[in-house]
């Protein structure tokens, strides 16, 4: 009941934004907070290039895969959402990233979001949750939140497109 509630208050901050940036940064912290994760990365399909890339520039830089490389590519082909808690026995996981960035991931958990009509727009990957490994609550937290911000997001980027053009 209590990540309801903060569901509930994170709505009533992310309804007035309009821009990319602040609401894929809002997005980001409620995740994290929501599970309890050390970091959110926020994925977004660029169809036109067949990538997926962060919007955030936080201190790993910008990530930029194609769309079916690694667990984050898997999501979104499969359209699933995954959860690896010993990311670096499974094959799909990018040691690269880790490697570059020098950040070392124990357990990611990523989920999908879909836009309105239903094409997998996003992906959300939480990376080491506190205390424990990611379970099924997390995932289906997760779910349940991507869903709940899908629409705020897909508006958000269609307007940003519009300014853009």
């Amino acid at each position: 009941m209590k990540q309801f509630d903060e569901m509930r208050r994170f709505a009533q901050m992310l309804a007035p934004l309009s821009d990319a940036q602040a609401t894929i940064e809002l997005i980001a912290q409620e995740a994290k907070n929501l599970v309890n994760a050390d970091k959110c990365l926020v994925f977004m399909v660029d169809e036109e290039d067949s990538i997926l890339l962060t919007k955030l520039n936080d201190e790993a830089g910008r990530v930029i895969i194609a769309l079916d490389a690694g667990i984050v590519g898997y999501a979104y082909v499969s359209k699933e959402a995954q959860i690896l808690n010993n990311p670096y026995e499974d094959p799909r996981f990018l040691k690269t990233i880790d490697e570059q960035s020098g950040y070392v991931t124990k357990n990611t958990l990523c989920v999908p979001i879909f836009n309105s009509k239903q094409n997998v727009m996003g992906i959300l990957q939480l990376l080491n949750k506190t205390r424990s490994d990611f379970d099924q609550r997390d995932l289906e937290t997760m779910s349940f939140f991507a869903h709940f911000i899908s629409g705020s997001l897909e508006l958000c980027m269609l307007e940003n497109a519009q300014t853009l053009s």
